[in-house]
């Protein structure tokens, strides 16, 4: 299984970062899902929601993953503590603070910046050639 690895850490990065445009997209577009508020770049929501689409794609291509990877490690933490923690101490989704998704994505983003983009990556492509 071991020689499976790094084929299964790039299907971890495409499927993280594809699910993580999604929430940019949302933010931005409204869609897939009408966001909730008008999107404003100059707001919190703004901003986010322009990190997840941007950082989203490059994290799914692999382009700058360790770099994208760190910054939306850090933007899911701030999420987690700005938006959810004020709201109870549990991040369960029913009674809690509904913050799991950011955790589990603030956690999944801080292992790609260690990790790497893996071997079917623009960054493993561009390694390759140099």
């Amino acid at each position: 299984m071991t020689k499976y690895s790094p084929f299964v850490l790039s299907v971890l990065r495409i499927i993280t970062g594809f699910l993580f445009i999604e929430h940019g997209a949302s933010k931005i577009l409204g869609y897939p899902v009408p966001a909730p508020m008008p999107f404003h770049l100059f707001t919190m929501g703004g901003f986010s929601g322009v990190l997840e689409f941007v950082g989203g794609g490059l994290v799914l291509f692999g382009l700058f993953t360790r770099i994208a990877a760190f910054i939306l490690s850090g933007e899911m933490a701030v999420a987690y503590f700005m938006v959810h923690a004020p709201k109870g101490f549990w991040p369960i989704a029913l009674g809690g603070n509904g913050g799991e998704l950011a955790v589990l994505y603030c956690f999944v983003f801080l292992y790609l910046f260690f990790a790497g983009g893996g071997p079917l990556s623009i960054d493993g492509l561009i390694r390759r050639k140099a």
